[in-house]
């Protein structure tokens, strides 16, 4: 009721879980998936990656914390970004509407949760290297130092201040690292520095 009268936005189906998700996905179009993490049946984390698999919509997962065990599987998954179920509704709106346009909502904070989780001083268990992490070896000395930074949290203005350089040429970098990565957006990007051992080396 909330979304559906702010300007731009229309809700299009409603789903009490992943399988009725993706049954409803198979009947109408949309642009942006919500998606709870816990629910019965199929949970957000299969959902996502089955919608992702698909191409389908860009998916936001919703849940009751950001530290939920279930948050790095979603993003690996493919969601393209997270929030917490309390996120003000204006937080909401600009989030939706980011992953409309085709980035990505990783908050600064959550990365360094995600830092604190895989990297901190009492770690937890890293997930198994990523294969696809020999890639990296493609990228230039500068894309790498993007991606590290893109990897703590930091937007492209930011990096664009700590490099000294025009924040176009910090999206051109984005943009390259992403097309030699096979990647499809920023979320995905700082997934693969913690899966490949970039982050927290």
């Amino acid at each position: 009721m909330v979304l559906d009268g702010q300007p731009g936005i229309e809700v299009v189906g409603e789903a009490g879980d992943g399988r009725a998700a993706l049954e409803l996905l198979a009947r109408l179009d949309c642009d942006v998936v919500l998606m709870d993490v816990r629910m019965p049946g199929m949970n957000g984390v299969e959902a996502t990656r089955e919608i992702t698999r698909q191409d389908g919509p860009r998916v936001l997962v919703l849940t009751t914390f950001d530290l939920d065990e279930h948050v790095y599987d979603a993003l690996q998954a493919g969601a393209s970004g997270f929030l917490v179920k309390d996120t003000p509704l204006p937080e909401l709106l600009a989030a939706i509407r980011h992953v409309h346009a085709g980035d990505a909502v990783v908050s600064p904070s959550t990365t360094r949760r995600l830092l604190q989780h895989f990297a901190g001083p009492d770690p937890r268990p890293v997930p198994p290297r990523d294969p696809s992490g020999r890639r990296l070896a493609d990228l230039t000395a500068r894309e790498h130092e993007v991606l590290l930074l893109v990897a703590e949290g930091l937007s492209n203005a930011e990096i664009a201040e700590r490099l000294s350089v025009e924040e176009v040429t910090v999206k051109t970098h984005v943009g390259r690292i992403l097309a030699k990565l096979g990647l499809r957006d920023r979320t995905q990007a700082v997934v693969l520095a913690f899966r490949s051992g970039l982050v927290g080396r």
